[in-house]
């Protein structure tokens, strides 16, 4: 393997707890009981990074997200010590992008001053939906007013840079009912969007007594619509349920889509880091329970870390790079994998084949319309 570039690096953190889980969530979340010890838990945190210090040392961190669960349920004091040890251990690049999701039922003004104060500079807020009969459906704990006072909390508090996230096909929804939440949505000016299908994930409640949704040609319909009004408003559609204003998009879930490295940091989380002088690819997991994590942290075990085969990083490279709406170069291939192209050129042959794809004179793939809403399709060619 050649590693010509150094891999972007970016950092994960885990918060696993909800006031209550979501009845469509899979996500490793656990209901917030009262006997939670955060102390012990951002002690993990900080055990686990310094544990991972050997394996990036000398790499700046480009980015870090805070998902889960709730990260917006997180103490003031927790997020100020855990982002004091950070920033003493690693070295941030220029301009860092540092994002906490949040969920509007757990914030308010003070809250988001204290996360600004701590350095977050990106917030992605969980709206779902503008329309409280909706949110009802979907089991949020958070009202339309809720959201409304929550974004201009955020504003208030000095964050800039901000994301809603918004879902469609929806129980019972209509197109005109999606379009509203966009407008809504659009109306609040917000730097970036995310737009994404609710879907019935195996191990949920909605999976195992499943609402009304949308039939599939309606909920294309839907999407397509929806599309239509967010490109209008002038947001460049960027990933496949991503969309930003004037280059904003999300740098840590680019990290993702480029097939960079990353640190996942918190209970059930994985992480991706490649040694360049070896040319080998690691992923590791953490135990899922908060408790066990925690545990495992105390007698510094690093938790599950396995080595990626060639043919796994081919699958996971195309996986992740056929996210973007506008293709990527095929050089960023042997960038990020260290693999010569001729190892997925029969595959990229085939796509070509299919409709699926074009590759450019300057050697940039890009899916056509067919290959994009045959999206798993042609990602089932690489496994």
């Amino acid at each position: 393997m050649i590693f010509t570039q150094p891999i972007p690096l970016s950092l994960y953190v885990h918060y696993p707890w909800c006031v209550q889980k979501c009845p469509y969530c899979d996500f490793n979340s656990h209901t917030l009981k009262a006997d939670i010890d955060e102390a012990a838990y951002i002690d993990a945190l900080i055990k686990q990074l310094e544990q991972t210090l050997p394996l990036i040392w000398g790499r700046p961190i480009h980015s870090i997200f805070f998902g889960g669960g709730t990260p917006s349920l997180i103490s003031e004091a927790g997020l100020n010590r855990f982002m004091s040890h950070a920033r003493s251990l690693l070295g941030f690049g220029p301009e860092i992008e540092i994002t906490l999701e949040a969920n509007p039922g757990t914030v308010d003004f003070e809250k988001f001053a204290g996360f600004y104060g701590a350095g977050i500079n990106r917030l992605s807020m969980g709206i779902q939906s503008f329309e409280d009969e909706k949110l009802k459906a979907l089991g949020r704990i958070h009202s339309a007013e809720e959201a409304f006072k929550a974004i201009e909390a955020a504003r208030s508090a000095g964050f800039k840079n901000f994301n809603l996230d918004l879902m469609f096909a929806l129980p019972n929804q209509s197109i005109d009912q999606a379009i509203r939440d966009i407008d809504q949505a659009i109306a609040f000016n917000p730097p970036h969007l995310s737009h994404y299908q609710l879907t019935l994930e195996p191990n949920t409640p909605f999976y195992k007594n499943p609402p009304v949704l949308p039939e599939d040609d309606l909920a294309w319909e839907m999407q397509l619509a929806c599309q239509a009004h967010i490109a209008n408003a002038g947001y460049e559609h960027y990933e496949v349920s991503g969309y930003a204003q004037n280059n904003r998009q999300c740098r840590h879930n680019l990290n993702y889509w480029q097939f960079g490295d990353y640190i996942g940091l918190g209970a059930g989380a994985h992480g991706k880091i490649t040694s360049p002088p070896d040319g080998k690819i690691w992923r590791t997991q953490m135990p899922a329970s908060p408790g066990g994590y925690v545990k495992e942290m105390s007698r510094l075990n690093p938790g599950r870390t396995t080595l990626v085969s060639n043919e796994d990083a081919c699958f996971e490279f195309m996986l992740n790079t056929l996210r973007l709406q506008e293709g990527f170069d095929l050089s960023l291939f042997t960038l990020r994998t260290g693999l010569p192209l001729a190892m997925i050129e029969p595959k990229l042959n085939m796509m070509l084949e299919q409709g699926w794809a074009t590759i450019s004179p300057y050697e940039k793939l890009d899916l056509t319309t067919k290959g994009k809403h045959y999206l798993n399709d042609v990602v089932s060619l690489f496994l």
